[in-house]
């Protein structure tokens, strides 16, 4: 191996495992930061350090330790609940990273609208509460300002996130909320957030920073489930937007990023775009998009984001110029309900124009109904030079797909489920 070593915090899940690669194809060996009861990490590191990711202080002082040990030159991670401790750890390590002082603001929704209001951008009234009387508060204040949304403070994957559309569901929401923890325990806000919903059409804007420099690489249209707990069905890159509308969603994106005091690395934020073309920012996250918007941004865009973060990790210039002109789409499935996977047809294969399929769930085992989007079952990515070719093949691959579930699970199947629902990390 040539290089410094490249150090991941939480190296399970498809992006670390991209990351993991592209390192290991540059020359350089890959270690893991990992929790004694968490997810394996893979592929296989050439090591790791254990430790008690819930315990901040802890958790630095372990991690630098083995990083100055092993002669670690850039510390990563795809793991939304640990990018402020990367920026810690980056921090005692001086090592590219984001601004320590700031990145709770990435993950803590709370904070994040506090400082992204006082930066000027564009979000929704958003109000802290942690009692049943703040809550009733809080829905005055928003007057007739149904629907309105209910959340975490620090959850992802759209766990515990409902949109409620009267008073009387207010009280079940607070309680879905206060009941989606993330994988740590001890990490985040104890308070729920209520916020005004925002009218128009969803997107996110996928985005590496570089010593301060913001390369905005696509605007991504979302599908997004209706009712009252919503689910990203779908993504499709490269949106173009009308000049001026995309003038002002970077313009917003670019000023939360400095908000939240991104510097070196990957940002993914929310945004919707209402009919007049007015941006307005949901949430910013200091990490590439999941759902596979790493592989989308590659096979539309000749970006290979994932060496691009390697490179930003470790101080080089990153090749973040499109090399392609196509477009790239994934659809996610989702159960019709909870229960017992009973069987599956027509789910595509892997070929021409189809570079990438997932089927995450056994059949025979259990499933949920789409509450967040860990509870999708898989998903299918479709490629080509048009845009609208491939969203009709999409579209078209997506209806031949057939599934059923038994709705009575085994009693066996239930404590699964139940943990499952729990589940806050998007696949």
């Amino acid at each position: 191996m040539t290089g410094p070593a490249v150090l991941l915090l939480d190296a399970a899940g498809p992006e670390s495992a991209a990351l993991a690669r592209a390192a290991a194809k540059r020359g350089h060996q890959v270690h893991a930061a990992t929790a004694a009861d968490g997810p394996a990490p893979a592929p296989e590191p050439a090591g790791q350090v254990v430790t008690d990711f819930a315990r901040p202080d802890r958790a630095v002082e372990d991690i630098t330790a083995y990083a100055r040990h092993r002669g670690v030159g850039a510390v990563l991670t795809a793991n939304e609940y640990l990018t402020g401790l990367a920026a810690l750890v980056c921090a005692e390590l001086g090592l590219p990273g984001n601004d320590p002082h700031l990145a709770h603001a990435a993950r803590d929704k709370a904070a994040m609208a506090s400082v992204l209001t006082a930066a000027g951008v564009r979000v929704p009234y958003t109000r802290l509460v942690h009692d049943d009387t703040e809550l009733q508060d809080a829905l005055a204040d928003l007057g007739a300002g149904f629907p309105c949304v209910i959340k975490p403070v620090s959850s992802a994957g759209s766990a515990g996130v409902t949109v409620v559309t009267s008073a009387a569901q207010a009280a079940p929401a607070a309680d879905t909320a206060r009941m989606a923890r993330g994988p740590y325990s001890g990490q985040g806000e104890a308070g729920i957030l209520v916020q005004a919903y925002a009218t128009g059409d969803e997107y996110s804007v996928e985005s590496v920073t570089q010593d301060a420099h913001t390369t905005h690489l696509a605007v991504t249209r979302k599908q997004v489930t209706g009712g009252a707990r919503r689910v990203e069905t779908g993504h499709s890159l490269p949106v173009r937007l009308p000049p001026a509308t995309e003038t002002a969603v970077h313009r917003e994106v670019d000023a939360a990023i400095h908000a939240v005091g991104i510097r070196h690395g990957a940002s993914h934020t929310e945004v919707v775009i209402d009919p007049d073309g007015r941006c307005t920012v949901i949430e910013i996250a200091a990490r590439l998009g999941a759902g596979h918007i790493g592989i989308l941004l590659q096979h539309a865009l000749g970006i290979d984001v994932f060496a691009a973060l390697l490179d930003v990790a470790l101080g080089r210039p990153a090749a973040l110029t499109p090399t392609a002109h196509g477009h790239a789409t994934v659809r996610f499935i989702t159960a019709p309900h909870s229960g017992r996977l009973t069987s599956l047809t027509g789910f595509p294969k892997r070929g021409p124009g189809v570079p990438f399929v997932r089927w995450r769930a056994a059949i025979g085992g259990p499933v949920n109904a789409a509450g967040a989007n860990a509870d999708r079952l898989g998903c299918f990515v479709v490629t080509g030079p048009d845009a609208a070719e491939v969203e009709q093949r999409a579209d078209t691959l997506l209806r031949q797909i057939r599934l059923q579930v038994d709705p009575t699970p085994a009693p066996d199947d239930r404590d699964q489920l139940s943990s499952a629902s729990r589940s806050a990390i998007a696949p």
